[in-house]
């Protein structure tokens, strides 16, 4: 206290001019509206900016709850648009319906936590498991396009063998004419890939579209791949050397859907019975 009051007591002249300094400051502004009405608007300008400031601070820090809502939201709505793609059957065994269709699939947001994108063995690692029910073998997208496919899971992560991959062979076709061919992945770019055995006889040309085949079952088919980079046919030869652009971009990736067909297991069931 008694330092306080030394205080004030050696800088009595400064804080008596700042007092009369604010007096006289409120004394011209609250008199004058013009100045009053400009004083208000500076304030609430700089207040507005503030908010504005910590709404954005608050907006970056919510970004992951966001994102991840949408990828739920997302989910649900591949599930239900393969819902309505199919149609109903009745089992007579049990006298129960079951809708039963090629476009019957389920799908698991799930979030990049681990990446290699730039090195020959490229993968990915998923922030889902077992106890989310991801399995080996299942396929994995993005909203742009396919990514890979799990090669090996525990009960909380999931190892993703992506597309840029050379042990990756991805079983594709041309949207136009329908004719299927394999992606191989040449280790150059991430960006690009090989579609194989392309007979020479198909009309095929920059810019096409290239989808899943869903022959294998492990995508919806007509999952895109990418488009038609380069198309090149020599004489004498009995495919196309095409390059494809890939549309899944996977430097930054975060967000993914893992995809379950149901059915699979029926499918490659019968495959065991091939003589």
């Amino acid at each position: 206290m008694h330092s306080l009051l030394k205080f004030i007591q050696q800088h009595s002249n400064f804080l008596i001019f700042l007092c009369l300094e604010v007096v006289a400051f409120l004394l011209f502004f609250f008199s004058n509206p013009f100045q009053r009405s400009g004083m208000w608007s500076a304030a609430n300008s700089f207040t507005a900016l503030l908010n504005e400031g910590a709404g954005a601070v608050s907006g970056y820090f919510s970004l992951g709850k966001v994102n991840s809502a949408l990828a739920e939201e997302n989910a649900r709505l591949l599930e239900e648009n393969a819902r309505l793609s199919g149609f109903a059957e009745r089992d007579a065994e049990t006298d129960s319906t079951y809708l039963y269709s090629h476009l019957q699939w389920q799908f698991t947001p799930a979030k990049v936590v681990d990446a290699e994108t730039r090195t020959m063995h490229n993968y990915l690692v998923l922030n889902k498991g077992s106890r989310d029910g991801i399995t080996v073998g299942q396929g994995v997208l993005s909203h742009s396009g396919a990514v890979g496919v799990v090669s090996g899971v525990n009960s909380h992560f999931a190892l993703v063998t992506p597309v840029i991959h050379p042990k990756m062979n991805l079983s594709c076709r041309l949207a136009k004419s329908g004719d299927t061919g394999f992606l191989h992945w040449q280790g150059t770019s991430a960006q690009y890939a090989a579609l194989t055995d392309i007979a020479r006889h198909v009309p095929v040309a920059e810019g096409d579209t290239v989808v899943t085949s869903g022959l294998t079952g492990l995508f919806p088919e007509g999952v895109l791949v990418g488009v038609i980079d380069r198309a090149e046919l020599k004489d004498g030869d009995t495919y196309y050397t095409l390059r494809v652009q890939l549309s899944a971009g996977f430097a930054g990736l975060r967000y993914v859907q893992v995809v379950r067909n149901p059915l699979k297991s029926l499918q490659d069931s019968l495959l065991r019975e091939v003589p």
